[in-house]
């Protein structure tokens, strides 16, 4: 799928430890997203981070954390992040930070080295 011009990006703020059932709710959003045909999903790993508990999470070897921070970058029209969003609160179940933002993405060409 072409994605040009005027778009929207959700992203996603986790813990890498979040899970919905015994499934990691990163894997979760993008198997479901790319079921339903959804333009672009990325999950960035970070090094460090802090949500609402002010908790810090680390990949610092004096401090290493088990659940470092997650963020789940899609990108897609409008209508179809409006149409997936209420899987994404299902499976967050109020844990998690959910941002939206418009975007203008850049048609490029894609070339096969």
């Amino acid at each position: 799928m072409t994605l040009s011009g005027d778009a929207q990006l959700l992203r996603i703020y986790i813990g890498e430890l979040t899970k919905h059932g015994h499934h990691p709710i990163y894997d979760l959003i993008v198997t479901e997203a790319r079921k339903r045909d959804i333009a672009g999903a990325t999950v960035l790993r970070g090094p460090i981070g802090y949500g609402h508990s002010h908790r810090m999470h680390t990949a610092k070897i004096l401090e290493l954390s088990s659940d470092l921070p997650l963020v789940i970058e899609i990108v897609e029209t409008e209508e179809k992040i409006a149409e997936f969003l209420p899987f994404v609160k299902e499976v967050l179940a109020g844990r998690g930070l959910i941002t939206l933002e418009k975007v203008q993405v850049v048609p490029h060409e894609h070339r096969t080295t």
